[in-house]
C-alpha cells in the first residue's frame, strides 16, 4: 500500500488562439519540468506534468513553460481549481464513517502507534474518530507536508490557475471522482494504508522533496517510477492511472478537432511510464514530442 502514500505525496506543474507555437529551450543547459506538445495545422496542445504541493519559493514558471502558457487561450486541469470551500464540502460528505469509531477498527498495536502520532502532531487522539481511514491518512500526510514547508496553495496547478485570467478553464474530472478512488477502497485496505502512513511519519516530507527535485530536473522517467512503480495490483493500476489516462487522451484527441492553443496541466505521474497519456495519444494516432529538456 505504500504506493498510496506516494500518490498522496503527489497531491501534496503570447499568441492569438489558433497560432501554432514551436518551442524549445534556447539554452542547451536549460533544465525545466517536463512538457510535451501535440500539434496540427491549427491546434496546439501542451501537456505539462505538475506537482500539486510545493514550497512557496520554488521557481519553475519560466522559459518555454511560461511561453507555452502565455500562448494558450485555455487552461485544462485535473479538477476545477479555485473553490476550496466546495471542495471541502465534497470531501466532508465522503469522509465520515457510516458507523463506529476509527480507533476501534484498529489492531491494538496499530492504535497505540496512531495515537502517538496524533500527539506528535499536536492533535487530540480522538480528533479523527468519526472519519474513514483514508481521510485520516490524508490528513496526517498533508499536515506533515505543511510542516515541511510544502503547500497546495503554492502547487503548480494552483499557480497556473491564479494566472488564468482571460483563459477558458476546463477540468477533466471532479473532486468527487478523485476522492471516490480512495473512498471506494475496502476498509481493510484503508486501515493498512493508515497504518503504513503512521509508521512512515517524517518520510513523506523527504519523499515529496525528492519528487520535487526530480520534477524540477525534468526527469519524468524517475518521477514516474517513484510514483507508480509500487502499484502492483493491475486492477488498481488501471483504475488509478491507465483508465484515467485513456479518458484524458480521448478528450485531447477530440479537442484537437478545434483550432486553438491549450495548456493541459495534470499530475506528473500521468505523463510518464507505461500507459501514460502520451502512450494513449500515440495509440490514437497522434504525434507527441517533448519541448523541454
Amino acid at each position: 500500500m505504500s504506493w498510496l502514500r506516494r500518490l498522496f505525496a503527489s497531491l501534496l506543474v503570447l499568441a492569438l488562439p489558433g497560432c501554432a507555437t514551436d518551442l524549445y529551450a534556447p539554452d542547451p543547459a536549460y533544465v525545466a519540468p517536463a512538457m510535451w506538445q501535440v500539434q496540427d495545422k491549427d491546434t496546439t496542445i501542451y501537456l505539462f506534468g505538475t506537482v500539486h504541493a510545493l514550497s512557496e519559493d520554488t521557481e519553475w514558471f519560466a522559459g518555454p513553460i511560461e511561453q507555452a502558457y502565455l500562448a494558450s487561450s485555455e487552461l485544462v486541469t485535473e479538477i476545477e481549481i479555485g473553490n476550496p470551500e466546495a471542495d471541502a464540502q465534497t470531501i466532508a460528505a465522503r469522509a465520515p464513517l457510516a458507523e463506529g469509531n476509527l480507533r476501534d477498527l484498529m489492531k491494538p498495536d496499530d492504535r497505540a502507534q496512531y495515537e502517538a502520532a496524533m500527539v506528535t502532531l499536536g492533535l487530540p487522539v480522538e480528533a479523527l474518530d468519526r472519519f474513514e481511514p483514508w481521510y485520516a491518512a490524508m490528513t496526517l500526510t498533508l499536515l506533515q507536508a505543511q510542516r515541511g514547508g510544502f503547500d497546495a496553495a503554492s502547487g503548480a496547478d494552483t499557480s497556473l490557475a491564479a494566472r488564468a485570467e482571460g483563459k477558458t478553464r476546463t477540468a477533466l474530472e471532479t473532486v468527487d471522482e478523485q476522492i471516490a478512488l480512495f473512498d471506494a477502497l475496502p476498509m481493510e485496505a484503508q486501515l493498512t494504508f493508515l497504518d503504513e502512513t503512521v509508521e512512515s511519519m517524517g518520510r513523506p516530507v523527504d519523499l515529496l522533496a525528492l519528487m520535487i527535485d526530480k520534477w524540477l530536473q525534468g526527469d519524468a522517467a524517475a518521477l514516474a517510477a517513484m510514483m507508480n512503480e509500487e502499484i502492483d495490483d493491475p486492477v488498481l493500476y488501471d483504475r488509478l492511472l491507465t483508465a484515467r489516462n485513456a479518458r484524458w487522451a480521448d478528450w485531447i484527441k477530440q479537442r484537437m478537432g478545434q483550432p486553438g492553443t491549450v495548456f493541459v496541466a495534470v499530475g506528473a505521474g500521468h505523463l510518464a511510464g507505461k500507459g501514460s497519456v502520451q502512450d494513449m495519444l500515440r495509440q490514437r494516432g497522434l504525434k507527441v514530442r517533448r519541448v523541454t529538456r
